[in-house]
């Protein structure tokens, strides 16, 4: 894909409606706003933001396994929101978004209580959180892959899934996580970015 996507490229995509718009429009803006005082996404990024930021985080839900019961989902690194802000937008389920650093935090808080999401932040490190059981995992450039299966271990069990947005080194990264782990892995070429990598993992356990 090819040029900065617009806001209504990006509805026209996601075929959400007007409602869910006016929740991006409003994130949107106030990314850009706070952009200009706190580094939340590199700078580079902020002129192709629907395409490199929403849409990016986005295209996950066509891969969520939807339940009875709402989903408790696990971000983890989630710095300016993405992906999980976008999914908790999207009504995916129950966002618990876990970030170290506090400015991202209030930024986050800012547009949950803008937007009327149904997110929980986390100004704290995942290995420093009290765990609770989840039904899915997700993480856009955290940590590789061995690192992001350890940190969230103590949260999951045979039935949970995740969702990691990787780049190009994804293969190897496979290659050097099953070196300890066992899992279960389908890949997905991501739809906003060229070089970029869907990984969706289950059946985790180490090896």
């Amino acid at each position: 894909m090819s040029g900065e996507m617009t806001a209504d490229e990006f509805q026209s995509l996601t075929g959400v409606s007007r409602e869910t718009m006016d929740k991006f429009i409003c994130y949107s803006e106030m990314l850009s706003k706070w952009q200009k005082s706190i580094n939340l996404v590199s700078n580079s990024t902020i002129s192709d933001m629907w395409r490199r930021h929403f849409y990016d985080s986005a295209q996950l839900l066509s891969l969520i396994e939807k339940k009875s019961e709402p989903l408790k989902i696990l971000d983890i690194g989630s710095g300016a929101g993405f992906p999980g802000l976008v999914l908790s937008i999207l009504g995916a389920g129950e966002v618990h978004l876990v970030e170290s650093v506090g400015k991202k935090c209030a930024f986050m808080n800012q547009v949950i209580q803008k937007t009327d999401i149904n997110a929980v932040v986390h100004n704290r490190r995942v290995e420093d959180m009290k765990t609770f059981p989840v039904d899915l995992v997700t993480s856009r450039a955290c940590a590789e892959l061995d690192k992001l299966l350890h940190l969230v271990s103590p949260f999951i069990d045979n039935d949970t899934k995740c969702l990691f947005l990787k780049g190009e080194r994804a293969e190897e990264e496979i290659s050097n996580a099953l070196k300890k782990w066992c899992f279960k892995v389908k890949k997905y070429n991501s739809k906003s970015e060229e070089s970029g990598m869907i990984l969706y993992i289950n059946e985790i356990k180490g090896c």
